[in-house]
């Protein structure tokens, strides 16, 4: 990677704890937290620590030894940030950073950054702020450590001030306050939006799965679209919808979601509520899978996961997308794509290349269609508007003429009958 002379020098740091109830594969684990430290602009990583911790100190995370060890290791390498990829409490912060003479980032923290550097809409970026705020509330006892200093008033009223921390902490509930009616304001806009998109309800299909997954690669595949689609952790962070044509008079509405994570805090998850409403009312999720990557199923699982929790209907078909078969060794490639076709509603494609992507398209247009009920229209033949409406969605199957009217045969789902009857 090339790096600019004012590129930040930082180190990864990932406490293997023994004794976690989630623990993951360190390797794994640390190849994602070395991509998330590579997503934020101007920064480089200069090397990365496996650290094995039987338990977290609670003052200092690691032991004694190991401090000592990590400070002359930064200062080796003019360290100038350390990435810990985990949860670090605001004492343990405090103290590492006294100890280390370095800026400390967590997991929290770095996400965080790279949210607030990627979000492009109004709600985005209030999402984030809002985040933000909420996260640095909770860590003030970090950035102040002279709680027993006051500030007093401006010499009218008597007595003492309030704590440095009390009055920060009034400034940003005043300011969460303040972006919390901006958001609403924006969020009538966007529901107005949704209002109105549901009056033309045409299918929604919505991609979702592991950050770096290739979801934008392939969305920006079905529909032309110029989304951000690098080899990147959350190159996408808003809500990007564009319809598609899959055959004459039939039209769906892809949307690309933010990438899921494991141990995204719930705060985050939150923030980004407006990108995952679109898998709620999704027709069809496309769970877009690395199978290229050696922590696939569980990256797999944790994306399940979330959709379990976001309250996603059963009913909503779901279909398994092998993404990157065109990064597996030629000799796994055969073997992939057999699996693949032996299960239903999974498919083997690689984005970038295209191969296997007709058979998705294919495979939606099928469950799409399969949703379709049988119906009879009488409509007067002065109703020419709704008339061909009917035809360019290709709903009708036969068309009776009578002396003053048709009676027409259809094929159509509920949204196709709802926006007709908006007509």
């Amino acid at each position: 990677m090339a790096t600019d002379k004012s590129d930040t020098r930082a180190w990864v740091l990932l406490p293997d704890i023994k004794s976690g109830p989630d623990r993951r594969d360190p390797l794994s684990a640390m190849g994602e937290a070395v991509s998330l430290a590579m997503a934020l602009p101007g920064l480089m990583a200069a090397g990365s620590t496996i650290v094995p911790l039987p338990k977290p100190n609670p003052g200092h995370l690691f032991g004694k030894g190991k401090l000592e060890e990590l400070k002359q290791l930064f200062h080796d390498h003019d360290i100038e940030l350390v990435i810990i990829d985990g949860l670090v409490s605001p004492v343990q912060q405090r103290n590492l950073e006294k100890l280390w003479k370095v800026k400390l980032l967590d997991r929290t923290s770095l996400i965080l950054e790279i949210f607030s550097d990627r979000a492009a809409t109004r709600e985005g970026v209030l999402q984030v702020e809002m985040a933000a705020l909420s996260y640095q509330r909770t860590r003030l006892v970090r950035a102040w450590t002279h709680l027993e200093r006051q500030r007093g008033g401006l010499g009218f009223v008597g007595g003492p001030g309030e704590t440095q921390i009390e009055a920060d902490r009034r400034a940003i509930d005043l300011q969460l306050v303040r972006l919390r009616r901006q958001l609403s304001k924006v969020v009538k806009t966007r529901t107005l939006h949704r209002a109105a998109r549901a009056k033309v309800p045409f299918p929604v299909v919505a991609l979702v799965g592991y950050t770096n997954a290739g979801k934008s690669t392939l969305f920006n595949r079905l529909t032309g679209a110029g989304v951000m689609a690098k080899d990147m952790l959350f190159a996408t962070l808003d809500p990007t919808m564009r319809s598609v044509k899959l055959g004459p008079g039939f039209e769906v509405i892809f949307s690309d979601t933010v990438g899921f994570i494991s141990d995204l805090p719930t705060e985050l998850v939150a923030a980004f509520r407006a990108t995952l409403e679109e898998v709620l009312t999704a027709d069809i999720i496309l769970h877009v899978r690395d199978i290229s990557h050696q922590a696939s199923d569980a990256q797999a699982s944790d994306v399940d996961q979330i959709i379990a929790n976001l309250g996603v209907s059963d009913a909503t078909p779901i279909l398994q997308l092998w993404n990157k078969i065109d990064l597996l060794p030629e000799e796994d490639v055969a073997a992939t794509e057999a699996r693949a076709d032996r299960q239903e509603d999974v498919f083997a494609i690689s984005a970038l290349s295209g191969d296997g992507v007709e058979k998705v398209l294919d495979a939606i247009a099928t469950v799409l269609n399969a949703a379709a009920q049988s119906d009879q229209l009488v409509l007067d033949h002065t109703d020419g508007k709704r008339r061909a409406w009917l035809y360019a969605q290709g709903v009708v199957v036969k068309e009776q003429s009578r002396d003053t009217d048709s009676v027409l045969s259809l094929s159509w789902t509920q949204k196709q009958k709802t926006q007709f009857d908006a007509l």
